[in-house]
């Protein structure tokens, strides 16, 4: 899973993307939207056309149907939260519980049952951008860890490095690379990945 570049999401979603091949249905969910405040991109007639026009606008959220030709409503939501971490909000005619289901697994935040109104629209929106948020949430934490984890295991490959190579104890070796960061106005982890690459190559 990725998060969209670089930043978190905002509070509220503005552009939302709609997808359903009936025609007049996607014109009233279009509608719907634009009175609610959305900015909308679509309607896409299919899976692969929806897929597109995430790649192509990056919306806030998509709202498809769950039946449509070529590539389902399930399988798009499935690889544009993948590929780019924009949630999904479902709306079908059918409550069965394998629709469902599939759809919570594909990363859909939202479940709508046709015909659907707005008010409909508006709430469900809320409530899947609410799931949303607190999975970017911890997403982003998960990241930062990660990240920090990965910094300190660097840091540490770097210092013992100096203990290598210039005899020196472990705490002389993290001394010696702090001076190096401030007299070069660098942070402490671009001088342990200088020292890690350069060890790299005279290994080589």
């Amino acid at each position: 899973m990725i998060m969209r570049e670089g930043n978190a999401p905002p509070d509220k979603p503005t552009t939302i993307l709609i997808a359903d091949d009936e025609h007049l249905v996607a014109e009233g969910m279009k509608n719907h939207l634009e009175e609610l405040g959305f900015k909308v991109i679509g309607p896409a007639g299919d899976g692969h056309e929806a897929m597109d026009l995430c790649t192509k606008f990056h919306p806030d959220m998509a709202v498809m149907d769950i039946q449509m030709p070529d590539v389902d409503g399930i399988e798009a939501a499935d690889r544009i939260f993948t590929e780019h971490a924009i949630p999904v909000v479902m709306f079908s005619a059918y409550s069965d519980s394998t629709y469902v289901e599939s759809s919570a697994e594909a990363g859909v935040f939202g479940y709508i049952l046709k015909p659907v109104t707005r008010d409909q629209l508006r709430v469900g929106i809320n409530i899947a951008w609410s799931r949303y948020l607190s999975w970017a949430e911890q997403n982003i934490e998960i990241e930062e860890l990660k990240e920090r984890l990965d910094q300190r295991r660097i840091i540490e490959q770097a210092k013992w490095i100096l203990v290598k190579r210039k005899g020196v104890e472990e705490p002389e070796a993290m001394k010696m690379l702090q001076k190096q960061a401030r007299n070069n106005r660098k942070t402490l982890i671009e001088v342990a990945n200088a020292v890690v690459e350069s060890d790299s190559l005279l290994g080589d």
